[in-house]
């Protein structure tokens, strides 16, 4: 196919995460996003190298027979969520697929294993204890809007007051600040310009305890923001009296505000002042209780975050509640902890690493929380941190980001010669990649388990337990 050509053709299956592989009536091969198998659709070829094309998608012609009327009404143009117009059957089906062929290609035969399918999300709509929201319009020079970048955009956004993976709260949440900040015709940032002060809403509410946290990013621009108030801290007051006042069905823990003058389209903290009540909120799982600061990492599917961790912790003790009772852990890119706390109760001693400082801090306060004495939190990057650590591990917990595990700290880690290992990824493809250096190096796959925190998206958790091979086992 040549660039710049417009054709048509049939979806016949998708690659990780939503690559879908169309072949036209010529029998020609193109990557065409954010379809479904089944559909006939017409695209333009933007892009072809070494003879592959990839194109984007101009119109679906014809629907597949898997689709049905997505029950959100800003599927397609939201750039949020992707498979929420297939029956959730077909959406696990289609992850489980599409990880069960990624580890087939990293594992090879290597060794057997056993691949346990994918287990649902409790809950499909409303599931989301975290949402971030940007301030923009819907387009060029339009009215101020807040919601979710437009499919393939980078500055238009889609008002999005009807999202299903959210609940009430949040709706009401995100119409109210935007009827405040548009009667008082605040600008909101924008990146050509570089001027404007409106940025980003962060909300964050817990699935078990209903408590929510509130925080308003902003540039320090104000005097390019006209707002009809006298100042900034007059705005910020108003803001934080309307927000009080709403009726939630949870329960307002603290409203933030954040400053971020930062060039970059992401929520970062140029430093935070708490407008109103707490700067964190609790939730909990499996029975632990756990502290939640606005940019701490923690799962975004709560009560998928327990069929998660539960899962781990079943392949950790891989059928005896015992085996760990005099075993040392690390739970590495441990975040808040909460891995760690769920198997300090049946081990010796767990230590956690984690680069980001904020995180150390309530995994240190959750575990005090939670009357643990046997968790240690560690800040760095567990490239560096490794070396520091004398005491060897008897298991290792991985719960590295999206990007995997970086190559050096694998040899740090495999030198460690623990004699198990659970690997826990968000990205599949980062995974079985890593996998590959893994076994490699002497480790083998004994289990497989992909987890769905996400549905309606493309992502998907995958938990994976590795041991040492002994010299007979090598195929």
């Amino acid at each position: 196919m040549k660039k710049g050509q417009i054709a048509q053709g049939k979806v016949t299956h998708i690659i990780f995460p939503n690559k879908g592989v169309v072949v036209t009536d010529e029998q020609e091969k193109v990557i065409v996003k954010n379809t479904v198998p089944g559909q006939k659709v017409s695209f333009f070829v933007n892009k072809v190298k070494h003879g592959k094309a990839e194109a984007r998608l101009l119109e679906v012609l014809e629907k597949s027979p898997l689709e049905v009327e997505s029950p959100c009404p800003h599927f397609g143009e939201c750039g949020g969520c992707t498979y929420q117009n297939l029956p959730y059957e077909e959406q696990l089906a289609l992850k489980e697929a599409q990880v069960k062929k990624l580890m087939e290609d990293a594992i090879k035969d290597k060794c057997e294993y056993e691949f346990q399918g994918i287990k649902a999300s409790p809950e499909r709509f409303e599931y989301r204890n975290k949402m971030e929201f940007s301030f923009g319009d819907a387009f060029k020079d339009g009215p101020l809007a807040l919601g979710m970048h437009k499919r393939g955009s980078f500055y238009d956004i889609v008002p999005v007051g009807n999202c299903q993976i959210i609940d009430e709260d949040f709706r009401l949440i995100l119409s109210s600040t935007l009827d405040f900040f548009t009667e008082k015709h605040t600008t909101f940032y924008h990146r050509m310009k570089g001027t404007g002060y409106l940025r980003h809403l962060l909300v964050r509410k817990a699935k078990k305890t209903g408590e929510i946290l509130i925080d308003l990013i902003t540039t320090t621009q104000i005097d390019s923001a006209y707002t009809g108030v006298a100042s900034q801290e007059q705005l910020l007051e108003e803001y934080t009296s309307m927000l009080r006042a709403l009726p939630y069905k949870g329960t307002l823990k603290g409203v933030l505000h954040t400053k971020n003058d930062s060039v970059a389209d992401v929520v970062k903290n140029e430093g935070t002042d708490i407008l109103w009540g707490e700067d964190f909120f609790y939730e909990e799982l499996l029975g632990l209780r756990f502290r939640i600061s606005p940019f701490s990492f923690f799962q975004t599917n709560s009560l998928g975050a327990e069929v998660l961790y539960t899962t781990a912790r079943e392949f950790i003790l891989n059928g005896d509640e015992n085996s760990l009772n005099e075993k040392t852990v690390y739970d590495l890119y441990s975040g808040t902890g909460t891995i760690a706390q769920m198997m300090a109760p049946v081990c010796k001693e767990v230590v956690g690493v984690e680069i980001v400082e904020e995180a150390v801090e309530a995994a240190k306060e959750n575990a005090k929380l939670n009357g643990l004495d046997n968790c240690s939190f560690l800040a760095g990057d567990v490239l560096k941190v490794l070396d520091t650590i004398e005491q060897k591990p008897d298991y290792i917990i991985l719960d590295p980001p999206r990007d995997g595990i970086h190559p050096k700290a694998i040899e740090k880690i495999i030198n460690y010669g623990v004699d198990h290992m659970v690997y826990i990824s968000c990205k599949p493809t980062s995974l079985a990649r890593d996998l590959e250096i893994f076994l490699a190096r002497g480790y083998q796959v004994d289990k497989i388990c992909c987890i769905d925190q996400f549905p309606g998206s493309v992502h998907v958790e995958t938990v994976v337990l590795l041991s040492q091979r002994k010299a007979d086992d090598y195929v």
